[in-house]
């Protein structure tokens, strides 16, 4: 069946991956992976999402997998087929898919759609760890290791996008932030299944990015001070 599957995906139109989109880090669901299959470098990835989402899904349209934007390429009866190239790869925790596993799932905003989380562009900056997971009751307190270049686009109060979750900075150290987590963002994402020492996707504001650029411009008063 999967060798069928593969052939009919290879004959599907060509999709445009340079189209912009946004995403506003609320997730919709969770999507069980039901395969994953080499492709040279590649691969490519089938999760489903269930039967209502579906119908209104398009091929061509994009969805965010674990925060990572990609592109409907096929939809059939095993779920919803994507393609993740050798940049992705080396770039998200996408080649750790197994099928069995969850993944946190978003469809690109709509032009006429409510905002309701920050501004995601479902291009994955690099991959963070869980250090460590404090629980107070329902809530949980959870830090992540990241390289010191992605901690610099981040302040206190600011959004940080985590496997896809729109998220509040609470601290922000040289190499770890924290983020406090409520009870239905446990529940209703991967974020509630993660332990110490798994690998997360990690978006940090383009705001901040932004920002950060213009201080770094040359002749710029933030470059002198930098």
């Amino acid at each position: 069946m999967i060798q069928k599957i593969v052939a009919d995906l290879r004959e599907s139109p060509s999709i445009d991956y340079n189209r912009p989109t946004m995403f506003t880090g609320l997730v919709e669901g969770l999507a069980e992976v039901k395969a994953v299959l080499p492709e040279g470098s590649a691969r490519r990835v089938c999760v489903a999402a269930g039967a209502e989402p579906a119908k209104s899904t398009k091929i061509g349209d994009s969805v965010a997998l674990k925060g990572c934007c990609l592109t409907l390429i096929a939809s059939d009866s095993l779920g919803w087929w994507f393609q993740a190239g050798f940049e992705t790869l080396a770039k998200t925790n996408l080649g750790e898919l197994r099928p069995g596993q969850f993944v946190n799932w978003e469809r690109a905003l709509p032009v006429d759609g409510r905002l309701g989380g920050h501004f995601v562009q479902g291009h994955v900056d690099g991959v963070g760890i869980v250090d460590s997971i404090t629980h107070d009751g329902e809530w949980c307190t959870m830090w992540f290791r990241v390289p010191a270049e992605l901690s610099r686009g981040m302040v206190p109060k600011g959004s940080i996008a985590v496997d896809g979750v729109s998220l509040t900075l609470v601290q922000v150290e040289s190499t770890r932030f924290s983020v406090m987590l409520i009870p239905h963002t446990l529940q209703a994402t991967t974020l509630g299944r993660r332990q110490v020492g798994d690998t997360v996707n990690i978006e940090t504001d383009i705001l901040g990015k932004y920002v950060l650029k213009l201080v770094q411009l040359p002749g710029s008063a933030g470059a002198e001070n930098a």
